[in-house]
């Protein structure tokens, strides 16, 4: 199991098609700090139904498609 699972799985229960998330809501949901190691995890969302679309470092945001992959 992934550390990032518990995220993925909130993502799936969400439901939502397009969800946009800050680095501190993200954090709530996996219980510790986001680190570079997310860009390299990113990529498990697919199981889930997810891509990961932007990842904002200035406004400290990510936002999650449903589906395929969705650029910026």
């Amino acid at each position: 199991m992934s550390k990032y699972e518990p995220l993925w799985k909130y993502l799936q229960d969400s439901g939502s098609s397009t969800l946009k998330l800050t680095y501190s809501e993200v954090e709530t949901v996996l219980g510790f700090p986001i680190d570079h190691s997310f860009l390299n995890a990113k990529k498990e969302a697919a199981v889930f139904g997810y891509t990961v679309g932007k990842i904002s470092m200035k406004e400290k945001h990510v936002t999650f498609h449903k589906g395929e992959k969705h650029d910026g």
